[in-house]
């Protein structure tokens, strides 16, 4: 009998120059918020503002995870070793995980800070606390401006999640803008612990989209947009093909996505042709170039040595 035909397409040019691109757009940001993060903070103690000061939080959560954005960036660029055959690529989808929790975290305090103040209204100095957020708006736009123009927000789930906070900042620099109107031309001071619940309310629904995506990547779910069928389906037109099992597609980090399985085939002879075809499909079809296809022929499986019963479909 034939042994095993093992087929790897080891396509790793992950955009090197968007990744040094994504990097650097990051790095930016992180100096641009960081610095007014520390004014924002300042205002909302003078003014005491909920709504700036939990601006203020959510800023200091977009510092420390653009800065755990640039370091996870920095690590996944390192080579494969002899013990992480992968390198430390995954360090991306952890620190999008650590920054969707935190994300989630602060929107919490927000909450109960602003329950607090529904019963115990406190004075708020308006004027200062409009000046600042529209400082604030004005900074948050340009933030997202540089990471939607220079970054990857589609694909790159750490540039996303960062864009994502950013988002939130913004909408809590719009709240607060709106809350300080209020309060400056009818002394509504309620407003201001209601635009803190609207922008944490906004936040955690973007920390539950990152903490999903993060933890699907980190289960070796199966990529958004791929469906496993229609993949087993269009393998299983191929001609010579019989059957496909142990079939897997996972991502390893954002970008990169990589897909394994067993092919049963009629003739063994065809086994390269088979291998080619398979290949193509895989990467023009269903963009995946990571690949490792072990071809087999019906003996094989029958013998039950090397096949997952449960998962064998003819």
């Amino acid at each position: 009998m034939g042994g095993h035909h093992h087929g790897h397409t080891h396509h790793h040019d992950h955009g090197h120059h968007g990744k040094n691109t994504n990097q650097k757009v990051l790095f930016l940001a992180f100096l641009l918020i960081t610095g007014f993060m520390i004014v924002e903070f300042i205002g909302g103690i003078l003014s005491n503002s909920l709504a700036l000061l939990s601006d203020a939080g959510h800023m200091l959560s977009d510092s420390a995870s653009l800065f755990l954005s640039v370091l996870a960036m920095w690590l996944a660029s390192k080579p494969a070793t002899a013990t992480k055959t992968y390198g430390y690529k995954r360090t991306e989808i952890l620190a999008a995980l650590l920054n969707g929790i935190t994300l989630a975290v602060i929107s919490i305090y927000i909450f109960i800070e602003a329950y607090r103040r529904f019963f115990t209204p406190e004075p708020i100095a308006s004027g200062s606390m409009l000046t600042i957020a529209v400082i604030g708006l004005a900074v948050n736009i340009i933030a997202a401006w540089m990471l939607m123009r220079g970054g990857d927000t589609s694909d790159n789930l750490n540039v996303r999640s960062a864009f994502l906070h950013v988002i939130g900042d913004m909408l809590g620099s719009v709240g607060a803008i709106i809350a300080a109107v209020l309060i400056w031309q009818f002394g509504w001071t309620i407003a201001d612990p209601i635009a803190s619940v609207v922008v944490a309310v906004l936040v955690i629904l973007s920390a539950w989209r990152v903490i999903r995506d993060s933890v699907n990547v980190l289960m070796e779910g199966v990529p958004a947009g791929i469906d496993i069928d229609e993949v087993r389906e269009a393998v299983l037109a191929i001609d010579g093909v019989t059957a496909i099992h142990d079939l897997h597609v996972w991502t390893v980090t954002s970008g990169f996505p990589s897909l394994s399985c067993h092919l049963v085939i009629r003739n063994m002879e065809q086994s390269g042709e088979v291998l080619r075809k398979a290949n193509h499909l895989f990467k023009e079809r269903f963009h995946i170039a990571h690949t490792t296809i072990q071809i087999e022929d019906p003996d094989m499986c029958q013998e039950g040595d090397m096949c997952d019963e449960e998962d064998y479909r003819h």
